[in-house]
């Protein structure tokens, strides 16, 4: 058999009059699906104001959108403009539905911090352009499908209509425009993507033209299609294109700093990165840093394309002194407090390392008084987690030279839980 064949659509294929009424179905907003809808928008604005994946990707789950936007697209593919209207019209009542419930929850809400469930629908590029796209594809294929399985389910989360909507409803909210901005315009990558994809699946599946259109009305509509999707797209090349851009920049910049920030008799205590103009800011403690260090220094940023790149370097202590500035002292205050602290933290991990590496030997000799042919000897606390409970254990692994037979197994076992002070031991043996 022709490995080609496995990719062909023929066997699953739905037949067009079910598809159509499927999608024709899914148009409509009005009794369960209106108020499905409205659910949607407050499990999803609950979920972005909690900072919830969960609740957000539930939200994604049960919202109704998809079906006006297959529908535009379905309506342009078959030339149906009775499914394209009521699939626009409907399309713009969810839409505006969307937005003023979402306002009216954020702006109720007492709180108001843009969490990163938030953020990251305000920033859309062109990757999300090509998971709409591709999403798109998934789902008209799906509903064309006698085998839909969880495709719908899954397209529904990885376009994700419903949070952008509530982001653009609490930038309205919270009279933060770059949010609504960015949020809505994600929206419409969505909507008009999913569209096109819809569009162009039907047509290569060769749906039915409702009515026949003639060769000057196609190329009218098909001109209309694309201007919408380059109108679309640009902005989305641009902020992708920005984003890779910044990265580069601070990968570069990450790169300098830990390869030529070490200054003798200085401690680095705080790096700020700013990738938007170009600035790398280095804050020391330690030693006044002379200006030929610092020459020295800038001349290595070619070395790492970052020819472009600002340089600023601030002296810790001598520099508070030179500037007074109470800013500044801020700065360096939380610097050094985040510093001790990771200190504090590292120093009660060794802490700990070392009495379980004490305690471990300390019973290694003692079981070794007492069975001497044991030849070597782990020991290592763990956590045991099931449905139903998460309790600590002890995890032990036990080689001996000579077989060590059950009683003495046993014993072994109740002697390590009296000494550890524990109910609960593993121990793997090794003879």
């Amino acid at each position: 058999m022709n490995i080609l064949d496995n990719f062909k659509l023929n066997r699953e294929k739905e037949s067009f009059k079910n598809v159509i009424e499927s999608i024709y179905n899914g148009v409509d907003f009005q009794g369960t699906n209106l108020w499905v809808l409205v659910f949607a928008i407050f499990i999803a604005s609950l979920g972005l104001n909690i900072n919830s994946p969960a609740v957000v990707i539930g939200a994604m789950l049960i919202s109704p959108l998809m079906g006006p936007i297959m529908g535009l697209g379905l309506g342009m593919a078959i030339n149906d403009l009775t499914l394209l209207k009521k699939a626009g019209y409907n399309y713009l009542f969810a839409a505006a539905v969307g937005l003023v419930t979402s306002t009216l929850y954020f702006a109720i809400s007492p709180i108001n911090d843009a969490h990163t469930e938030i953020l990251a629908r305000t920033s859309p590029t062109i990757y999300d352009v090509l998971i709409a796209f591709v999403g798109g594809l998934a789902g008209i294929l799906a509903t064309s499908s006698k085998l839909k399985g969880n495709v719908i389910p899954g397209v529904a989360i990885a376009t994700a209509l419903m949070p952008p909507l509530c982001t653009a409803g609490y930038g309205l909210a919270t009279l933060r425009w770059e949010y609504f901005l960015g949020a809505f315009y994600l929206f419409l990558i969505n909507t008009v993507f999913i569209a096109l994809a819809t569009l162009i699946t039907a047509r290569l599946l060769k749906f039915p033209f409702k009515v026949h259109p003639d060769e000057k009305e196609k190329a009218r509509v098909n001109r209309i299609v694309w201007i919408i999707v380059i109108i679309t797209l640009i902005p989305s090349i641009y902020f992708g294109y920005d984003i890779v851009q910044k990265n580069k920049f601070e990968k570069k910049a990450n790169e300098f700093i830990n390869n030529e920030a070490n200054l003798p008799d200085n401690y680095l205590l705080k790096k700020t990165i700013n990738a938007d103009g170009k600035e790398i800011v280095l804050t020391y403690g330690g030693l006044l840093i002379k200006d030929s260090a610092v020459n020295v220094l800038k001349a290595k940023l070619n070395k790492y394309y970052l020819q472009d790149c600002i340089l600023k370097i601030q002296q810790g202590f001598s520099y508070l002194n030179e500037s007074n500035n109470n800013d500044q002292e801020k700065l360096l205050t939380n610097a050094i407090s985040e510093k001790a602290i990771l200190i504090e933290n590292l120093s009660n991990q060794l802490d700990s390392i070392n009495k379980q590496k004490t305690l471990t030997t300390q019973i290694y000799k003692e079981l070794k008084a007492q069975y001497p042919s044991i030849e070597n000897f782990v020991l290592q606390p763990s956590t045991l987690v099931n449905d139903s409970l998460q309790k600590n254990i002890w995890i032990s692994n036990l080689k001996s030279i000579e077989k060590i037979n059950s009683k003495e197994r046993n014993q072994i076992k109740e002697w390590l839980k009296v000494r550890l002070n524990t109910d609960e031991i593993i121990i793997n043996y090794e003879n």
